[in-house]
């Protein structure tokens, strides 16, 4: 889970943000991004894909996550302005706002997935980075643990839905809710599954 962050040590680069989103897939709610600088020589037990872990195991990895990371940068971008400049722009733009809200300036971004942020800074998309990479890892779970406590908000606010479960995700559960509730203000109202129950849309 090091190896790439060791690599780039060897380089000369010291202060490495890894970069990953949650949020990407779901009908509802934001899309949330995550950016991490840990120590050159840091372990930290438990910190793996946070599809991977348990919401017990993502919690306690998230705590000692912000105990001995160098720096750690959240980016999100609501449901509204997914729909104006599409999921995929939305995810970018989440993850820019990450890194620039690290107080550690980077030396260099290793980003999950295969798309590149618009950033001066040198950086590398690693396919599935989050399994390869203790930094991207860390970002996962801090991503995934801020959204779903968003989402677990957003149930207050709109319990027919029961974010709380699915966190916006596509269930049977939560298509049948639009279905018999119609759609709320935290929709994506583009998504499949959402616009075909929105007022005026066929």
């Amino acid at each position: 889970m090091r190896e790439i962050e060791i690599s780039l040590q060897k380089q000369g680069l010291h202060f490495i943000a890894g970069i990953d989103e949650a949020g990407r897939g779901p009908l509802a709610g934001p899309v949330v991004a995550s950016a991490v600088i840990l120590p050159s020589q840091v372990n930290i037990q438990g910190v793996d894909d946070s599809k991977k872990l348990s919401p017990a195991l993502r919690e306690k990895a998230l705590s000692t996550i912000f105990e001995k990371a160098l720096s750690i940068g959240i980016g999100i971008v609501s449901e509204r302005l997914i729909e104006r400049i599409n999921i995929l722009e939305g995810t970018r733009l989440a993850m820019v706002r990450a890194v620039e809200s690290l107080d550690v300036d980077p030396d260099y971004l290793i980003i999950d997935g295969i798309t590149p942020i618009e950033s001066n800074l040198p950086q590398k998309t690693v396919m599935k980075g989050d399994s390869l990479s203790i930094s991207i890892a860390a970002a996962s779970i801090v991503a995934k643990v801020t959204r779903d406590r968003m989402m677990d908000s957003l149930h207050k606010k709109y319990p027919h839905y029961a974010f709380h479960k699915h966190k916006g995700y596509g269930t049977k559960e939560h298509l049948a809710k639009i279905r018999e509730f119609g759609p709320c203000e935290a929709h994506r109202k583009s998504f499949k599954g959402v616009k075909e129950y929105v007022l005026g849309v066929s």
